[in-house]
């Protein structure tokens, strides 16, 4: 009952806040000064670089433009922060010297969120802080709402995701994850090009739903009268490339899949998908090692990265079988285990649950590591060798047909990323595709076969490694974040009535 009458009072008084605002915008309209009427303002300077090399603009007069973010009258003379785009930097307000009329209507006419703009001269004060004496102050544009309380801040999870601009304005913290989201994704563009891929980008838009796991997004074109979905990944049209003679390619991707959401999952989200032809696997096992190495050093300094109180060291990776993983953590030799039916007993004694329709022994080995092994994977783990039931576009391993040529890699019990020996045989993928769409559909889904993508295979596709990232939950690594939430900027959100 408090907390609702804590919120009321909250409302009320913003409302209140934005009523006072308001009028201020309307007694300056009438006035002729127009809040909104300035089309642009010329910025000389930023905080960042005249606090950065004080001694190069000390004396120099600078145009500084930013959010008006604390104001501290004092009869004759007063002191503001600005804050722009790289930071905080205090300003120093006198009548004498901006003159009687607009020093009043600084006091008055002000509030703490505007956009103003100031020419003076950099200088230091007394206490040593950096400042720009004012002889020029004006508004460039009305906040008509408050911002949160300077010390409370933005305190709801919930509206820190539905506020995000008013997030990045009260939080430095979160205006630096996403500068760092950047440059990762700029340092793997880097890693990507100077391996001598080539960036490309391939449909959003696709005329039919794939018979995967993922449940795809659905619309309507117009035009066409033509259901859509959109994709849930860039595999297949990026292989297509590969037989077109591209032999090292890859796409940062937004990828939409219509299911649940929790703290590593959001409907949409970024993937790196990669191919190069020639390779298999396990070159993609040493490649991914090289570029999460080379991503951690540019971006944070170092190979040994904090993350919610441990030290992922991403200078060491294990590399474990899917088979070696489940006899470590759960003592059970899968190896050992020599039918389907066997697998059903060992199951059923560990206290397996298994899905309908997946009771092969690879189904189950699958099962035992999502039970016994995943959330164990704290540090950079490679656990390759996958079951042929669950993996339809990885080549089988020539020496055990059950198991194919498959990694993915684990860190802080999250799966980072997926890579295949790509399945190159149109024969054997046409039989996987359609016993995959033929599961789904008997499961009441609606589902087809690319015969597009069949197509291709059947003109040949070389020998080919292919990988694909999930940028989000690198970003998340890398800047220390408990949520998928937290790196990106506008999360999937249920609308509020």
């Amino acid at each position: 009952m408090e907390e609702m009458i804590d919120a009321e009072n909250a409302e009320r008084e913003l409302s209140e806040q934005a009523r006072i605002r308001r009028e201020k915008l309307g007694k300056l309209t009438a006035e002729g000064q127009d809040p909104f009427r300035k089309t642009k303002f010329s910025v000389t300077a930023r905080s960042g670089e005249v606090k950065g090399n004080f001694e190069a603009w000390e004396g120099k007069e600078v145009s500084v433009a930013g959010r008006l973010m604390s104001r501290r009258v004092m009869g004759k003379a007063s002191f503001s922060h600005i804050q722009d785009g790289e930071g905080r930097i205090q300003i120093y307000v006198t009548r004498q010297d901006v003159g009687e009329d607009v020093y009043a209507s600084y006091k008055k006419d002000f509030d703490i969120g505007d956009i103003v703009g100031v020419r003076g001269t950099v200088f230091r004060t007394q206490t040593g802080e950096v400042s720009i004496h004012a002889t020029h102050f004006e508004m460039l544009t009305k906040s008509l709402l408050p911002l949160p309380e300077k010390y409370n801040g933005l305190q709801n999870v919930d509206m820190k995701y539905r506020l995000r601009h008013v997030d990045l304005i009260m939080n430095e913290d979160v205006k630096e994850t996403f500068r760092r989201r950047s440059r990762i994704l700029r340092e793997i563009r880097a890693y990507l090009d100077g391996h001598g891929y080539m960036e490309v980008e391939t449909p959003v838009l696709l005329t039919l739903e794939i018979g995967a796991d993922a449940r795809p997004f659905k619309t309507h074109h117009n035009a066409l009268d033509l259901d859509m979905y959109l994709r849930i990944e860039t595999e297949l049209y990026l292989k297509r490339l590969i037989v077109g003679g591209y032999e090292k390619v890859y796409e940062v991707g937004r990828i939409f899949r219509n299911e649940g959401m929790d703290s590593s999952h959001n409907p949409e989200f970024t993937t790196i998908e990669m191919y190069q032809a020639y390779v298999d696997f396990r070159y993609m096992m040493d490649f991914i090692e090289g570029l999460y190495r080379h991503v951690a050093q540019a971006v944070c300094g170092t190979l040994e990265v904090p993350y919610q109180g441990q030290v992922i060291d991403l200078g060491h990776w294990e590399r474990l079988t899917m088979t070696e993983a489940v006899k470590k953590y759960s003592g059970v030799d899968f190896a050992a285990v020599r039918s389907d039916e066997e697998a059903r007993a060992v199951a059923k004694e560990h206290g397996v649950e298994l899905e309908a329709g997946k009771d092969t022994k690879g189904h189950i080995l699958a099962a035992f590591f999502d039970a016994f092994v995943e959330d164990k994977l704290v540090q950079p783990t490679f656990i390759y060798d996958y079951p042929v039931e669950i993996s339809p576009l990885a080549k089988r391993k020539p020496e055990d047909p059950t198991m194919t040529e498959r990694f993915e890699y684990f860190i802080n019990g999250m799966e980072m990323g997926n890579a295949f020996s790509e399945l190159n045989d149109p024969v054997d993928q046409r039989a996987r595709m359609e016993a995959q769409a033929a599961k789904k559909r008997a499961q009441g889904a609606n589902a087809e076969v690319d015969e597009d993508f069949l197509n291709a295979l059947e003109y040949g596709m070389p020998p080919t490694g292919g990988l694909g990232m999930g940028v989000d939950r690198l970003v998340m690594l890398l800047t220390d974040s408990a949520s998928i939430r937290d790196v990106l900027l506008f999360p999937t959100m249920k609308p509020k009535k």
